[in-house]
C-alpha cells in the first residue's frame, strides 16, 4: 500500500498521530481479512464484508492525509 510514498508515510507516522492510528488499524484489518480469506480465521461473509469496508475506509483516509500533506 502506497509503496511509492514510503518516505512521506514514515514522516507522517512520526508526526501525525491520526495517520499512525489509522495506519495501524488498516494493518490490523488487513491481517484479519487475509486470515479469513485463507481460512485460518474463518468468519461469516457479512462480517468479512464489513471488515473489508472498514479497511477500505482506512485506506481512503490515509490517501487523503497523504494528499493533503503533499499539497
Amino acid at each position: 500500500m502506497f509503496e511509492h510514498q514510503k518516505e512521506q508515510m514514515e514522516k507522517l507516522m512520526k508526526e501525525n498521530e491520526d495517520f499512525l492510528r489509522i495506519y495501524n488499524r488498516h494493518q490490523e484489518l488487513d491481517k484479519r481479512v487475509t486470515a479469513a480469506e485463507v481460512g485460518t480465521a474463518p468468519m461469516e461473509d457479512l462480517a468479512l464484508n464489513q471488515l473489508k469496508k472498514e479497511k477500505l475506509w482506512a485506506k481512503d483516509q490515509l490517501a487523503r492525509i497523504l494528499e493533503a500533506d503533499g499539497a
